[in-house]
């Protein structure tokens, strides 16, 4: 009887955590995708493969040459392309597929949040007077703000934005998560942050932002999620254990 071959589409937290789970099991084979964005990733507990697939056809090539039979969407909420691809590519091939998910954040008391779909009209929505704006949305995106120039800009992401805005004021802070509430309040009061645009992530990493600016009474703009691919997802890495001891016996009863 053969193993189970498992591909992670990965890039989170959460698709760490689970490829460690999974590593040390004999009867699975586990290989970790990675787009390639961060400059330097962490080191993984399993065989790494990075960069992209070429949409649904080219990752259903790699899921049919490597006979993959499971592959876990966990990649970032906002990686809604790879996903559908994910979803078409494991129709294509007949295979399982299920997503790790992390649950979008929800406003409590005291939020002061103004949600909207996608970064240019998280842009518009700043309006035409000059505000602090600290800019949390990674660094794939940041040149979105060069719409509107009129702001001074606190851009933070993990690694350096590789073409820097072209508005008059704009200051750089590189750093990676988790952040802890103190140092996000600290942030907020010394910069005199106005406004926070961020996309809604989930997770624990970095909601100290969200905390900190209710905390302050300083208004968030949060990017909200498109609609998620149509599989069966999970919200917690353990859910995913569960979900693979639950898939796994079946897929190896084909053998390798």
């Amino acid at each position: 009887m053969g193993t189970t071959r498992i591909l992670i589409l990965g890039g989170t937290t959460e698709a760490r955590q689970l490829a460690e789970a999974l590593a040390s099991r004999a009867d699975l084979d586990v290989v970790l995708s990675l787009a390639g964005r961060t400059i330097e990733p962490a080191p993984q507990p399993v065989p790494v493969r990075t960069g992209g697939f070429g949409g649904a056809d080219g990752l259903a090539s790699y899921l049919k040459d490597e006979a993959i039979d499971l592959m876990i969407d966990a990649t970032h909420p906002f990686a809604a392309r790879m996903s559908a691809n994910a979803a078409q590519a494991a129709q294509l091939c007949g295979i399982s597929v299920f997503a790790l998910r992390r649950p979008a954040w929800l406003p409590v008391e005291g939020d002061r949040w103004r949600s909207v779909q996608g970064v240019p009209k998280a842009i518009a929505a700043l309006g035409p007077s000059p505000l602090h704006v600290f800019l949390a949305i990674g660094r794939q995106e940041a040149h979105q703000a060069n719409a509107a120039p009129i702001h001074h800009y606190w851009v933070r992401s993990v690694d350096p934005v590789e073409l820097p805005l072209t508005v008059p004021n704009v200051t750089y802070i590189h750093a990676k998560g988790p952040f802890r509430l103190e140092d996000e309040l600290a942030l907020l009061r010394q910069y005199h942050i106005d406004v926070i645009v961020t996309k809604n992530s989930g997770g624990s990493a970095t909601y100290a932002k969200i905390e900190a600016a209710r905390q302050l009474g300083i208004e968030v703009i949060m990017i909200e999620r498109a609609p998620a691919a149509d599989m069966l997802a999970v919200e917690t890495v353990e859910a995913a254990l569960n979900h693979v001891d639950h898939l796994a016996p079946s897929l190896m009863k084909r053998g390798v």
